[in-house]
């Protein structure tokens, strides 16, 4: 990638200005060190998204690329190791996680297993969903998609693989500090009824550090990747959005990596009247191409950012995130504009009333990009002053836990268990990011009659199930429900990576933000207790959100009884936190005293063979008479002026076939291309945040659009600009895919 296809944003060439770009000198390399990255953006069309279970809410195009992104580490070539991969998901699924490790095993045999291999979802709200093996994850995406599922084990098993054959001698530096303004807690009434003297030993009711890890090859002295766990939910994209979205944190990981890749700031040609009437008279005489077919390289080959290997790699992973929101405005009632009710979250008893709002408000898109910037600003300062190098061992435990049936032991010697999985009333009221069905609160703990007859329809609940869950009632009783299959998961994994002094805890859900500090606390105190003298206060501990499998929420005790969204969705009842730590506790004692574990425990079920798949492919399309695909329906529309400028939005319209034909990945549906020295050049793709695109079905014919949208950035250079679509299709009973490109007239940009 060039300086001139990419040029950094004014708030990265501030940050390069502040910080500067000190380089840590390395002399040699404490760990063998490999980063990797690979495209998962999955199906932009007809498939449902993960996160909000809107059943509306089905793609329609894309924001920006999804990726995902690994960093491996060894002490040796024959030593220990492990992998951590970081998904612009949801979450982590555990049927990927099981093809992903058969994969893993045929091509590596023993060198990469359930042990060492951590996959992480940031969590976004905008990725498209069917990919999870539990019917309640599929309901919405009409169960099981292949696609989905299929592109991001692809995904992942290709970044390891590259990840892998960069590995080479290097050195790890850690730094932690705050991020402002990123994050709030959507459930404060429940924090509050976590004890005082907790409370008081934090400043907020939300952990604001990031950790972050900076990778330096020590052959070069050059930065290779960072990583970086900070605690804030991917819901700055609304329920209501339809375009395939990393949201902040994938925000945050694409202006982390373009800044590290812009190495100066740009020069800008001098703009009057009479360069403009050039452009304007250059742009006019060019006309659109109409549709032409192509290869599928061709895509690739327009890619800005083409994936060879050796581009920097900036992850920004998630923490205990559980009651974390970005709409950092508070939530307030559509109806009135006043604040919602501060233990409900509702308006006059309707949950539906009442929305968060993120700093951008009421523009969802700018609100992903500040708070993916104020993590970028954290990152970057940290990056650039990062000097604690990383040294000791490399270390893993993991084992597998039937969690619907443990026992507890509490600090009062009482043994108490946790329970199969349930859901209660307070989980389908949604939350602040998303309210859910009409006709529940969060905090309910009485279920209407007739949401009871709805509910013992499906299954009533046992009278085990139902006393020990109190004080949830039981909505939903997943862990009890088997028909089709599984609707919930019994068998979950924990893990413990070690890097030195750095723990990470691989947790399967989203633990809230005082279960996290619990959960760490109780973590570093073991290590410290159990070794010799090896960990001390200088130990940290960062929890990995979302990895490995999905189990939604992890609430405190106290929090429980308030019976909020976050505890209604805690599965194994009251007591599943602690349920945590004692088995967390267990595994760091083991590694503190390097012990292996013995037995891994029941591994959970494949349950492949049995999805529900009702979601149809896409129909067999064609465009209308005369018409070929990739023709320009509506062209660029001209200003007045005749040339656009900084913060304009110039958009053609494609007839165009369904993405789901072919994803294009590590390519891009839509290009805008700049004219230099009579040459076609791509400098924004699917993969910038300044250009959108859009797929839908034209209401008066039934033919499919693509819309490609450009948001000239305030860092664009004048020029004369063309957009261009990439498509594929296919025709009825020809099993292979045709391709086909398009591009609109040409028009000029002036930036003045």
């Amino acid at each position: 990638m060039t300086g001139k296809m990419h040029r950094p944003t004014p708030l990265i060439i501030a940050l390069v200005l502040i910080c500067g770009c000190t380089w840590i000198e390395v002399t040699h390399g404490e760990y063998l060190i490999g980063l990797g990255s690979y495209d998962m953006t999955g199906p932009a069309a007809d498939v449902n998204m993960m996160g909000y279970a809107n059943i509306k809410q089905n793609a329609a195009g894309i924001h920006f690329r999804l990726r995902a992104r690994t960093f491996i580490v060894a002490q040796t070539l024959q030593g220990p190791r492990f992998v951590f991969v970081n998904l612009d998901a949801g979450m982590a699924s555990q049927l990927v996680t099981i093809k992903v490790l058969q994969r893993l095993n045929s091509r590596f045999e023993s060198l990469y297993t359930q042990e060492n291999v951590a996959i992480s979802g940031i969590h976004t709200h905008a990725g498209p969903g069917g990919y999870l093996q539990y019917l309640v994850y599929t309901v919405t995406s009409l169960g099981f998609v292949q696609q989905s599922f299929d592109a991001i084990v692809d995904a992942i098993e290709q970044s390891i693989i590259q990840a892998h054959q960069n590995l080479k001698p290097g050195s790890i530096f850690i730094n932690k500090g705050d991020v402002k303004d990123a994050g709030i807690n959507r459930s404060p009434s429940a924090y509050l009824q976590n004890p005082a003297e907790e409370r008081a030993k934090y400043p907020t009711n939300v952990d604001t550090e990031m950790t972050l890890l900076k990778f330096v090859d020590g052959a070069s002295n050059k930065s290779i990747g960072a990583f970086s766990w900070f605690a804030t939910h991917g819901t700055s994209m609304s329920r209501d959005n339809k375009l395939i979205s990393g949201d902040n944190k994938g925000v945050a990981a694409r202006l982390f990596e373009d800044w590290f890749s812009s190495q100066s700031k740009p020069s800008f040609p001098t703009i009057n009247n009479s360069n403009i009437d050039q452009l304007v008279t250059k742009a006019q005489a060019i006309k659109a191409t109409g549709g032409k077919a192509c290869v599928k390289e061709t895509s690739q080959t327009s890619k800005v950012r083409k994936n060879n290997g050796s581009l920097f790699v900036g992850a920004f992973c998630q923490s205990n995130v559980g009651d974390v929101t970005p709409n950092v405005l508070g939530a307030f009632c559509i109806d009135s504009g006043k604040p919602c009710d501060f233990n409900r979250s509702s308006c006059n008893g309707n949950d539906q009333l009442c929305i968060g709002r993120g700093p951008g408000y009421p523009d969802e898109i700018l609100s992903t990009k500040i708070i993916g910037e104020r993590q970028l600003k954290t990152a970057v300062d940290l990056f650039t002053s990062a000097s604690k190098e990383l040294t000791g061992k490399i270390d893993y435990r993991h084992v597998y836990l039937n969690f619907t049936d443990i026992d507890v032991k509490l600090e009062s010697n009482k043994v108490v268990k946790t329970c199969p999985a349930a859901l209660g009333p307070g989980f389908a009221a949604g939350t602040t990011d998303g309210p859910g069905a009409f006709g529940f609160q969060q905090g309910d703990t009485e279920i209407s009659p007739f949401w009871k007859i709805a509910r013992d329809f499906l299954k009533e609940p046992t009278d085990y199930q139902v006393e020990c869950q109190k004080p949830k009632p039981v909505l939903l009783s997943t862990g009890e429900m088997f028909e089709p299959y599984a609707w919930a998961p019994a068998i979950l994994p924990i893990q413990i990576l070690r890097l030195g002094k750095l723990i990470i805890l691989s947790v399967p859900g989203e633990f809230t933000t005082m279960a996290g500090r619990r959960l760490r606390e109780a973590v570093k105190e073991t290590l410290i207790s159990s070794s010799k003298g090896e960990f001390g206060e200088e130990t940290h501990v960062v929890i990995a959100g979302l990895t490995n499998t999905y189990s939604q929420y992890v609430a405190t005790f106290e929090e429980y009884q308030h019976q909020r969204y976050e505890a209604a969705s805690t599965l194994y009842g009251p007591h599943t936190l602690s349920t945590y730590i004692q088995e967390y506790k267990k595994l760091a004692e083991a590694m503190a005293t390097g012990q292996k574990i013995t037995g891994q425990g029941a591994s959970p079920p494949d349950l492949s063979s049995v999805q529900l798949k009702l979601l149809p492919g896409p129909f067999i399309d064609s465009p209308p008479d005369g018409i070929n695909f990739g023709d320009v329906k509506d062209d660029i529309a001209i200003p007045k002026g005749g040339y656009f400028t900084k913060g304009d939005r110039p958009t053609a319209t494609f007839w165009s076939s369904n993405p789901r034909y072919d994803l294009l990945t590590e390519g891009t549906f839509a290009v805008v291309e700049r004219l230099e020295e009579e040459k076609w050049i791509p400098v924004y793709d699917d993969d910038d945040l300044s250009l959108f695109f859009k797929w839908n079905i034209d209401n008066s014919s039934s033919h499919g659009l693509a819309s490609v949208e450009w948001e000239i950035p305030k860092d664009a250079i004048s020029g004369v600009y063309r957009v261009r679509h990439f498509g594929s299709t296919r025709k009825f009973l020809v099993p292979t895919n045709q391709y086909f490109t398009g591009a609109s007239s040409a028009f000029a940009v002036a930036v003045l």
